[in-house]
């Protein structure tokens, strides 16, 4: 049977302007891949065993320089984004990049609000350009870190980093006025669950924000198997046993993230459950790879080009309506979907698409 869509109203979703989805969607966020190199390898994202030293990263003229990229984020911002999150690969492997940070803080929305800008990255560089960032414009910082145990932390990341240097980029990153730090937990079974509460202790102690990810079935090379999956359900009763919990109401439509604050007041956790709780359904997200190709899910097989219009002379109302045709026609939602044959479906690899 063959679904059919009805415009939506303008304003139906959470009462702004803006162009909707099929299914009644707003585009409100807009994560950037500045790269698609990362000094990690990751058995989730970017397997060492895949992507060794032989493997072809996109030539340098093929990546969106910065004034492309502020150019689209603007286009982006006027179609009524309001957040951009600075993604790779690891961003912070692109030079000189609180230039581009510095290009997209002045970026202001429909009703004249600072457009919020945040990055996501390992931390392993924090230590040098926390502060670069911060005085670029960067308001908000999320770092990965998927256990505190040195010897898991080697053996997630790939590369044998030690968790002592992301932890002092971390402690960097709040010296520069990037507080609180939100940090980035991703689950898989039989590598870091054990690692959940000691984190969990350690982000009460020092003020961060924590938020466990379900390790998800993104791209084709990372072995994803259902029973490597640690639901979000499971580590919030782990938690809870520890330190009681109770549920936040989520800050806005379109959070991904699931809330519960510590009843003694010490704090907050979330979870982002994919897998086991999908939230397609107000999924406000786009993603630009560096190379100008525009996703609108995570799990997409293909983009849509940007970079070819760009570089070509289109003006910013042929690329404007452009991209809310993309949007207008968007009907994704994989994870509400998921079963045998959509695993089976060609999907774009995490470090690709910006995460």
């Amino acid at each position: 049977m063959t679904e059919t869509f009805a415009e939506p109203a303008a304003t139906t979703f959470d009462g702004r302007d803006g162009r909707l989805d099929r299914f009644g969607r707003a585009l409100r966020d807009l994560r950037i891949s500045v790269t698609d190199r990362c000094n990690f390898r990751c058995p989730y994202c970017m397997p060492k065993e895949v992507f060794g030293r032989d493997y072809a990263f996109l030539p340098r003229d093929e990546i969106l320089r910065f004034e492309e990229i502020r150019r689209l984020a603007a286009i982006f911002v006027s179609l009524g984004v309001r957040k951009l999150r600075v993604t790779g690969g690891e961003p912070l492997v692109r030079h000189d990049l609180p230039e581009l940070v510095a290009m997209l803080a002045p970026l202001r929305t429909s009703d004249d609000e600072p457009v919020d800008i945040a990055l996501t990255t390992n931390g392993s560089a924090l230590r040098r350009l926390a502060r670069p960032l911060a005085e670029a414009g960067l308001r908000r910082i999320t770092v990965s870190l998927d256990s505190l145990d040195d010897e898991t932390f080697r053996r997630m990341n790939g590369v044998n980093f030690p968790v002592e240097r992301v932890l002092d980029g971390i402690a960097a990153a709040r010296e520069a006025g990037l507080a609180p730090v939100k940090i980035n937990v991703v689950l898989r079974r039989g590598l870091n669950e054990s690692s959940i509460l000691s984190l969990a202790a350690w982000a009460r102690d020092e003020g961060h924000i924590l938020r466990f990810i379900e390790y998800m079935d993104v791209g084709t090379t990372n072995g994803w198997r259902l029973d490597d999956v640690v639901p979000a359900a499971e580590v919030v009763a782990t938690i809870d046993a520890a330190w009681p919990t109770e549920p936040i109401e989520a800050g806005y439509r379109g959070e991904v993230a699931r809330r519960w604050r510590y009843r003694d007041g010490r704090g907050e956790i979330g979870g982002i459950a994919s897998v086991t709780q999908p939230f397609c359904g107000d999924c406000t997200r786009s993603r630009l790879s560096a190379e100008g190709q525009l996703y609108t899910c995570l799990f997409s097989a293909s983009g849509h080009d940007l970079r070819g219009p760009l570089r070509g002379g289109a003006s910013d109302a042929e690329l404007r309506a452009l991209i809310e045709g993309i949007w207008f026609a968007r009907a994704d939602r994989y994870s509400e979907l998921r079963a045998a044959a959509t695993e089976r479906l060609p999907k774009i690899e995490m470090f690709a698409l910006g995460g």
